[in-house]
């Protein structure tokens, strides 16, 4: 199975990205992360979410259970072994989309994952978008762009890197990087070993 990380700044555009990629690859699915917050209007478990008690993460953490996890304004998320081991088990591809942190410990975690920072076309653009939105106030604007400016401090362990300028160069960008996840020497494995046994006869 391929395994991509996406990561990128608040107000690039990561989740129109995530949404159109997910659209064209009907075989890439977006992995279901584990929260104790509380669901929204909405959310489904096991959908957006899966939502789980404060003691049931704590428990899953002291079995080493994820991949990643992080904690942020009071709630945990995170990323579980078993999520990943479902979508092989399926036959799926998996998409990450996580923050900095939990980028480099599912790195860490599965080396052979492709890795992607998503790059604003320039750093204005990034404050018209947020400011563009209107759903938030200045102090959590400044909150977010300096968050940004030690997100992009971080983007030089992606492997990849793609700007979003134009949506549509940017998801084509994003899907040649999914099939070159694909064609990878161990995603190919099963393949040469079965030409290999052929090969001896």
């Amino acid at each position: 199975m391929a395994l991509i990380i996406l990561t990128a700044c608040s107000g690039t555009g990561k989740s129109t990205l995530v949404k159109e990629l997910l659209a064209r690859h009907p075989r890439l699915k977006l992995s279901v992360s584990h929260t104790t917050r509380a669901p929204r209007p909405g959310e489904q478990d096991g959908v957006a979410y899966h939502f789980i008690s404060k003691e049931h993460f704590k428990a899953l953490i002291s079995e080493g259970a994820f991949a990643e996890w992080a904690e942020y304004a009071g709630n945990f998320y995170g990323t579980s072994h078993a999520e990943i081991k479902a979508a092989e088990e399926r036959g799926d591809d998996l998409l990450f989309e996580v923050e900095l942190i939990g980028a480099k410990a599912l790195k860490a975690a599965y080396p052979r994952a492709l890795s992607c920072f998503v790059l604003p076309p320039s750093w204005p653009v990034i404050e018209e978008r947020l400011r563009g939105r209107q759903t938030e106030d200045e102090a959590t604007i400044q909150r977010r762009l300096k968050a940004g400016r030690g997100e992009l401090e971080g983007a030089g362990f992606f492997d990849y890197m793609v700007v979003n300028d134009e949506l549509e160069e940017a998801v084509c960008d994003l899907g040649a990087l999914y099939r070159s996840a694909q064609l990878s020497a161990y995603e190919q494995r099963v393949t040469l070993e079965r030409v290999q046994r052929e090969a001896r006869g």
